[in-house]
């Protein structure tokens, strides 16, 4: 069927709002117009495409069946004229990658330099937030490439991850207020301890507090934080023991911290680097990813 693109993207919006004033909003027309262009569209497939009533609007089952096709092939487009217009407003190549603070400091740096060194002329963009927000920024195709922890419930299958980095997560704790250096605790131990952790928005604390209910207990941190730096900075001066990522512990001994061992095992984490697998990997995304995994 030869059909107008314009009709498709009306019948998205409708469906996705379920409401035809809302569309009109997003599309900056008429309601009217809108509700014209459904007309349209229906009698071109001979099809009913919804439900109308004086309260609200919802799809019929030949409604849903097209939507779940419209929706990605509008995603699609849309992705591919956000890429376009990045190029046009930074004047050339951009590479743009999300990822936390802790992974943009402690890891990153070093792997941003030789990029850099190798590709001068490319503009590196770089967006802040934690590996749920860098996920949902990729999906939105704001970024190109984001370094995110894994598990993450938050990366899907439409993303490909390349893992290139494992790492625990440590207690570590100030000898002077907290002397346990000797001694191995154990979890059902360390719940009595005053915890210091990232917030309830991070994937490290749904991953402690996983933990935890793993074997039965109910974490209450005494500190929630989001900042992996502060939490650090508030146990050197004894305020309580943080959970943080071994990678960005400073050297103990210097900092007058103490690494706690617990009798149960910490389970490995990573670091992984994602894509959206429905568009081309840039060249210069594709040559981040690789020294990252070499």
């Amino acid at each position: 069927m030869d059909i107008n693109y314009e009709l498709y993207k009306v019948f998205y919006y409708v469906a996705k709002t379920l409401s035809f004033s809302e569309a009109a909003a997003e599309l900056f027309i008429s309601q009217s117009a809108v509700s014209q262009s459904v007309k349209l569209l229906e009698k071109q497939l001979n099809q009913t495409l919804f439900v109308r009533s004086t309260k609200k609007v919802r799809l019929t089952r030949e409604g849903e069946i097209l939507y779940k096709h419209i929706e990605p092939a509008i995603s699609l487009i849309s992705r591919g004229e956000n890429q376009l217009l990045n190029v046009s407003k930074s004047g050339g190549v951009q590479l743009r990658i999300a990822a936390s603070d802790t992974i943009c400091r402690y890891y990153l740096v070093p792997y941003l330099n030789r990029f850099h060194q190798t590709w001068p002329e490319v503009h590196i963009k770089i967006i802040n937030g934690t590996s749920l927000r860098c996920a949902e920024l990729l999906e939105r195709n704001q970024v190109d490439l984001i370094i995110a922890n894994s598990p993450n419930p938050a990366l899907n299958n439409n993303m490909t991850l390349c893992e290139v980095k494992t790492f625990q997560d440590v207690f570590v704790a100030n000898p002077d207020y907290f002397p346990l250096e000797d001694r191995t605790l154990s979890l059902s131990e360390l719940i009595s301890q005053p915890i210091l952790m990232l917030s309830k928005q991070s994937t490290t604390s749904a991953f402690l507090h996983n933990l935890f209910l793993q074997h039965s207990l109910e974490l209450a941190p005494a500190i929630e934080l989001s900042s992996n730096d502060l939490l650090i900075d508030l146990a050197k001066i004894g305020l309580g023991i943080a959970f943080v990522p071994d990678f960005c512990v400073p050297k103990p001994a210097a900092q007058n911290l103490i690494l706690l061992k617990t009798k149960e095992a910490m389970p490995e984490r990573k670091l992984v680097a994602a894509y959206d697998s429905s568009l081309p990997l840039t060249e210069s995304a594709g040559y981040f990813i690789e020294l990252l995994r070499n």
